[in-house]
């Protein structure tokens, strides 16, 4: 499930494409997944194709936030998280530095 929602987001020319193993530190979930855009239309296309190719999957989104204002689209599906940003919000939350204590995943082999 994170190996597709990576492949799409990296689709939709994904900006800085982060996944952070969080199953050490957290019971949210998995992985972090994060992205950004350049534009709201960038973000939203980026979260539709997540939300496409994993419902091809059979994976449902338990929950969509942010799709409207596209600063920040949260996508939970429970073992991983998905966040796709606008670059300037991106910055602002900085969720790298936040969640530092999880192990950053060089490559979508890895997982």
């Amino acid at each position: 499930m994170a190996k597709a929602a990576v492949r799409a987001l990296e689709d939709k020319k994904g900006g800085d494409i982060r996944v952070i193993d969080i199953r050490d530190i957290s019971v949210l979930a998995d992985y972090f997944i994060i992205a950004d855009g350049s534009n709201a239309s960038q973000v939203q296309a980026m979260a539709d194709n997540v939300e496409e190719e994993l419902a091809k999957l059979g994976c449902e989104c338990r929950q969509i936030e942010g799709y409207r204002t596209a600063s920040w689209i949260l996508m939970d599906y429970g073992d991983i998280i998905v966040h796709v940003f606008s670059r300037d919000d991106r910055l602002f939350y900085d969720l790298e530095r936040i969640w530092r204590d999880g192990k950053q995943i060089a490559s979508v082999e890895e997982l």
